[in-house]
């Protein structure tokens, strides 16, 4: 099986857990005899290309001479929308976006048709402007590699998706990892909705991360459930770990959230928690890993609450400083609000750390050995944590069955499931 494969990001170049994904993705594949070339925005060279034949979509050329080219731009419309739209900026950055001349749009719409085209590969100020060009090179890729089915990896890709369908005819699988409903809640931005919408609807076949996922693929935006299945996420196995040498210079126990300080993470829970935990013991500290454009809120209401001597904000880590976090920790917290799955309990878990999930989560439908409290229960939260802290047997059982049971969770097995898919779509 040949697969084309659209992603925004792949290791050692991510933002978030999209790009760890489709890396384990990608290798459990080859274990099952799968070709995948994946279509990257911008490749750096250095990345892992054993289970992959990576495309960087800045090498293709626009040539508007090329029947397929004509093909494609028949039914292509610049996105030109709000900047909110973009996920994943922290302060800074979402003040340039919102401060962009007319004049500046107008430039950068005239680049999207231009022969030659740098893509940044971030999710910057520039995203959507990226996310145009990437569907017109969906299609040219499409027009020069032969392969059985097209695999495209949430919104960012669908456009690109599409374009390669429309120009092969060959079956489109959608891979939703987070929905705007995730994102935003209630405050759902109809442009990003359309988007999503129209690449499902486009998609013979639709996986989504958690069945919590998959009923709101089907219940919000209308998909036939016969076309959507549930394909868990996975986690690379892990062997340095126990190698990893910290000073550890902190008396305290350490209590830790990582991820993006967005809505979506429920940060301002793990700090409400943090002020809890903190009234009955002060000799904890909790640390905020990660960036966003909540970031500047949390600072404040940390000071607010007069916690900021046992609370630390470290920015975005990742790599080896993400596995020198986890071995000063005690206790990994993700009070996440809407979570389609959730990776990094996982890596917290392997890496022999004891984890709260919020239940509004993809990941608690897998876990057994996790403490999962809904992610509103600011209480119950925060006796979980008191309870693991000043219970050694409790924690000790949680970090022996927590990790045998993460190390079970391969992404071989996902990619069996994978392929069936694939087989399904393209019969």
């Amino acid at each position: 099986m040949k697969v084309l494969m659209f992603g925004w990001e792949f290791p050692p170049h991510i933002t978030g857990g999209l790009g760890t994904a489709c890396y384990g993705m990608t290798k459990g594949l080859l274990k099952q005899g799968a070709e995948v070339l994946f279509v990257v925005p911008k490749a750096y060279g250095d990345e892992d290309q054993r289970a992959v034949r990576l495309i960087n979509a800045s090498d293709v050329d626009l040539n508007f001479s090329q029947p397929e080219f004509r093909k494609i731009i028949k039914n292509f419309t610049y996105l030109e929308v709000g900047s909110n739209l973009v996920p994943y900026l922290d302060p800074k950055e979402f003040k340039k976006l919102i401060n962009e001349t007319k004049v500046e749009k107008e430039t950068r719409k005239k680049s999207v048709y231009s022969r030659k085209f740098e893509f940044s590969g971030k999710y910057g100020m520039n995203l959507l402007e990226e996310v145009s060009r990437y569907a017109l090179i969906g299609g040219i890729v499409a027009s020069q590699f032969d392969f059985d089915v097209i695999h495209a990896h949430d919104w960012l890709t669908y456009y690109a998706g599409i374009a390669a369908k429309r120009v092969s005819g060959k079956p489109l699988v959608v891979h939703i990892h987070a929905t705007e409903f995730d994102r935003t809640g209630d405050r759902v931005n109809s442009n990003i909705y359309n988007i999503e919408k129209a690449g499902m609807k486009a998609a013979d076949r639709v996986i989504a991360v958690s069945n919590l996922t998959r009923k709101i693929v089907i219940e919000k935006y209308g998909i036939d459930e016969a076309k959507v299945f549930t394909v868990h996420n996975a986690i690379e196995p892990v062997e340095k770990f126990d190698s990893i040498d910290v000073n550890r210079a902190l008396k305290e126990k350490v209590v830790t959230f990582l991820g993006r300080i967005t809505f979506q993470k429920g940060p301002e829970y793990f700090i409400e928690v943090a002020h809890k935990v903190l009234q009955k013991d002060r000799n904890v500290r909790f640390v905020m890993a990660g960036s966003g454009d909540m970031l500047n809120t949390m600072i404040r209401r940390v000071a607010q609450l007069k916690i900021a001597d046992r609370f630390h904000f470290t920015g975005f880590l990742q790599g080896e400083a993400v596995d020198r976090m986890f071995a000063l920790s005690d206790v990994f917290v993700m009070p996440s609000v809407s979570e389609p799955f959730g990776l990094v309990p996982l890596e917290a878990m392997r890496t022999n750390v004891p984890v709260i999930v919020s239940k509004q989560s993809g990941v608690a439908e897998v876990l057994k050995y996790a403490i999962k409290v809904d992610f509103w229960d600011v209480e119950g939260m925060a006796d979980a944590i008191w309870g693991i802290l000043h219970y050694e047997a409790l924690s000790k059982i949680f970090i022996k069955y927590g990790k045998d049971e993460v190390n079970n969770l391969k992404w071989e097995n996902a990619a069996i499931k994978i392929m069936n898919v694939y087989r399904n779509a393209v019969n």
